[in-house]
């Protein structure tokens, strides 16, 4: 998870962490899959609970490793963090319309639309939510896939 495709981000989180050194724990990591040599994507928040309590999650996986359970993985693992923290009050994710495969996961974890909103570097985005009280690693029982 290195080169153009993410070189934007990760000066965006230097930038961030340079200004803002207690963001650390809640930026982009490395998603690691054991017996992988290289990462398979990239997760993390954008950065700690805003005044409100809310986080946005992020997460991407190189195309050469989606339809492995990597995103879910790494979903699972943020909510999870999210859940233990007691100053996060809400979760949220934003997607591209496009992107159905991201859309359906989230939807897994009982997150529901609120909104939408213009990313300068991504265009539209819809805006999904789930409270912090209502996360549930349990995914909910649909007939998705997996």
């Amino acid at each position: 998870m290195t080169g153009d495709a993410c070189a934007g981000l990760w000066a965006m989180r230097s930038e961030q962490l340079a200004a803002a050194q207690g963001d650390a724990p809640w930026v982009t990591r490395l998603v690691i899959a054991p017996g992988v040599r290289h990462p398979v994507g990239l997760a993390g928040f954008h950065g700690p609970p805003d005044a409100v309590g809310m986080v946005e999650v992020g997460y991407r996986v190189d195309p050469q490793y989606r339809r492995k359970g990597y995103a879910r993985q790494a979903l699972e693992t943020l909510l999870a963090v999210a859940r233990t923290q007691t100053e996060v009050q809400v979760v949220r994710a934003t997607i591209s319309p496009d992107n159905l495969a991201s859309r359906a996961l989230i939807a897994d974890y009982r997150f529901t639309e609120v909104g939408e909103q213009w990313d300068a570097e991504d265009g539209l985005e819809l805006i999904f939510e789930v409270p912090a009280v209502r996360i549930s690693i349990q995914r909910r029982r649909t007939g998705s896939r997996r």
